[in-house]
């Protein structure tokens, strides 16, 4: 298990970009849940952070795509306006083990865009 962030380290309402071993990431935390997916668009597979750990829009309600403005909800990743509409964001399935988010080693392998 790799240890990708602790979840104090991310406040209620925002966002983190995470890095390991070149791969990309990004936690949100909402409604004192925590969500992890990949750093990737469906639609291109570009980043969709517009700046460091910046992940969502204005009202902090969605995930905002910095290519093409793409809307996603927090809870399961699917697109609701843009390019991409349909399709979801890919989740990284964790565990929490004493307030660390955790991830299986062979689950840092992104899987190919649908």
């Amino acid at each position: 298990m790799i240890t990708v962030l602790a979840v104090e380290d991310l406040e209620e309402g925002n966002s983190k970009g995470i890095e390991i071993n070149n791969r990309y990431l990004f936690a949100v935390k909402k409604d004192h849940q925590l969500f992890l997916y990949w750093n990737r668009c469906p639609h291109l597979g570009t980043p969709l952070v517009w700046e460091e750990d910046r992940f969502l829009d204005a009202d902090g309600a969605l995930i905002q795509c910095s290519t093409h403005g793409a809307l996603f909800k927090i809870d399961d990743g699917e697109c609701l306006v843009g390019p991409c509409q349909g399709k979801h964001l890919q989740p990284v399935p964790f565990s929490i083990e004493n307030g660390l988010v955790m991830v299986a080693d062979e689950l840092l392998q992104p899987p190919a865009l649908s």
